[in-house]
């Protein structure tokens, strides 16, 4: 049998959801989820690594670390792959070990044997998500495919956190890798419906590039915005417990807090879906980036119940709405997916280092206002970076759309 009637064989026995559809977009957005779930639910699996295994706080918040850097590093090794092997053989083999990992984690309670199984974990995951995204490049509005991704990341983590943790102290963390397996399982069974994806796929084609060319000068302030808004938004995402009781709020109300935050957070990947570039990202950007920053700047308000409820949901819409289309932007310089595959590794780079930043300023007796204006400075400073690029790709795009 020829590849091409392998290729026929194949679509016949699982049809193809269509490559640049919603429901393809929902394949995607689980393929991508898969590698970095552990990342939504990271408050759980903490928790039940001290409440199920008996681990100190700093032994579950070092596994924890690890797993997300192991995941850059498997980012940074999916830039280098992306275009060397066709994406479903490669997705497939860090699902199936996925599953292979988290079940074997179930029967360790030892913090030192779960810290390099969580390694690898992470490495594996990382490969995969830098994998999806750049697949996820190749379609023909990856903006809108991004939007998905963080409004499925977004919805599934807030029912992880509201679901997980009760379990951890009833049956252990091995309910937490139990989760972690399906979760994987089910995104293996889905896969074979998602189309080729090939890395020269055409309909992707960025606005005003050919062929292998990469605009890395606007491709470079678009991945240094993506790692300073993440920087900025994690540092303080870290922490935003202990601002909350630090500033006199009842422990009880901070969490739920949290939580209507994480729901009411999915209109923002939402709203990329509805807008996608009607209005092009430039306007986008400045009208969500001054909401952030307004949204930041009433955490110094939190002695109120109300502004510390407030400037959580606010900034859970823009974080969502406005790194999607950053996601997006990154895409728009590589239509093979590497410059997406990259910005997911700078992402996850900028998610460990906030904490690592913050964590340093609290320790050196700055205080959580102190913490407040240096994420928006970090934002105000990422909120300019972004606009040079995406003044550009909505300058390309008008003149595309002038010229057709």
């Amino acid at each position: 049998m020829s590849a091409t009637d392998e290729a026929k064989a194949a679509r016949t026995l699982f049809p193809k959801a269509a490559p640049d559809g919603l429901p393809a977009a929902a394949l995607l957005a689980c393929l991508a989820t898969a590698g970095m779930f552990y990342v939504n639910i990271m408050a759980a699996i903490v928790d039940g690594l001290v409440s199920g295994l008996g681990l100190s706080d700093s032994q579950a918040g070092t596994i924890g670390s690890v797993n997300i850097y192991g995941a850059s590093v498997g980012a940074l090794v999916a830039v280098f792959i992306v275009k060397r092997f066709p994406w479903r053989p490669v997705a497939l083999v860090c699902l199936a070990t996925l599953i292979a990992v988290d079940l074997a984690s179930i029967p360790i309670s030892s913090g030192e044997m779960l810290l390099p199984l969580r390694a690898v974990h992470g490495f594996v995951g990382g490969v995969l998500t830098g994998v999806a995204f750049a697949v996820i490049a190749r379609t023909a509005n990856p903006d809108r495919a991004f939007g998905m991704l963080l409004f499925v990341q977004f919805g599934l983590g807030g029912l992880g956190v509201m679901v997980l943790p009760p379990l951890a102290p009833e049956y252990g963390a091995q309910a937490l890798f139990i989760a972690l397996a399906l979760f994987s399982l089910v995104t293996l069974i889905m896969t074979p419906f998602l189309d080729q994806y090939p890395a020269d796929r055409s309909a992707n084609a960025a606005a005003g590039a050919d062929g292998e060319r990469v605009e890395w000068g606007p491709l470079g302030l678009t991945l240094l915005a993506i790692f300073l808004f993440q920087a900025a938004n994690m540092g303080l995402l870290a922490y935003i417990i202990r601002l909350g009781v630090g500033y006199g709020l009842d422990r009880d109300y901070v969490s739920l807090a949290l939580g209507l935050a994480t729901w009411v957070a999915l209109l923002g990947p939402l709203l990329v879906m509805v807008l996608g570039l009607k209005f092009g990202r430039a306007r986008l950007f400045i009208a969500s980036m001054a909401l952030t920053l307004v949204g930041t700047a009433i955490f110094h308000f939190s002695a109120s119940p109300v502004a510390y409820m407030v400037a959580n949901c606010g900034t859970g819409i823009t974080w969502g709405f406005v790194i999607a289309y950053l996601l997006g932007m990154s895409a728009e310089f590589d239509k093979a997916g590497r410059a997406s595959a990259l910005g997911g590794f700078i992402s996850k780079i900028g998610l460990a280092t906030g904490p690592l930043v913050a964590g340093w300023m609290l320790g050196a007796g700055m205080g959580f206002g102190a913490l407040i204006n240096a994420a928006l400075f970090m934002l105000a400073l990422s909120a300019a970076v972004m606009l040079i690029p995406a003044l550009r790709l909505d300058s390309l795009r008008r003149n595309t759309n002038d010229g057709a």
